[in-house]
């Protein structure tokens, strides 16, 4: 089960799911930079970590690397949600107490989802962090890149 997401793993995850394809440090640093006074060096390391952890996967792209999401922002929320459940002493009633939480839009949701996979049962897709990565990974950077 992956670990939550820190403040800043999580500013960078999203921009790399809300934008759905490969991105570089420097894009995810140029729209950072908009919210807040950050380094060059901060977002790679912050990057690297996250493939390290098995959130992104890169390829080299010249002097860089590229970085793609592993899963989505829908199946990590889903894990989250589901180690949470998974350590109540009483499930049933921490499922109760969930719901009661809830809006009624989010209610339907609950609802259309449950019948979403009544109707087409699946295997639930791995979140990222619930294997070893394979080796270390290299420095953010492409051998020989100049930054």
């Amino acid at each position: 089960m992956p670990r939550q997401l820190g403040e800043l793993e999580d500013a960078v995850m999203t921009r790399v799911w809300q934008w759905n394809r490969p991105v570089t440090v420097r894009e995810v640093l140029e729209d950072l930079q908009r919210e807040r006074s950050i380094a060059y060096t901060t977002v790679m390391t912050v990057m690297d970590n996250l493939h390290q952890k098995g959130w992104v996967r890169r390829e080299v792209d010249g002097r860089a690397y590229r970085y793609t999401a592993v899963s989505t922002r829908a199946a990590y929320s889903a894990a989250l949600m589901n180690e949470a459940w998974s350590k109540s002493d009483n499930p049933a009633a921490a499922l109760v107490a969930f719901f009661g939480m809830m809006s009624a839009e989010q209610r339907e949701d609950l609802q259309a989802a449950v019948r979403m996979v009544q109707d087409s049962p699946q295997e639930a897709p791995e979140a990222p962090g619930e294997r070893e990565p394979a080796s270390p990974a290299p420095a953010d950077t492409a051998p020989n890149a100049g930054r």
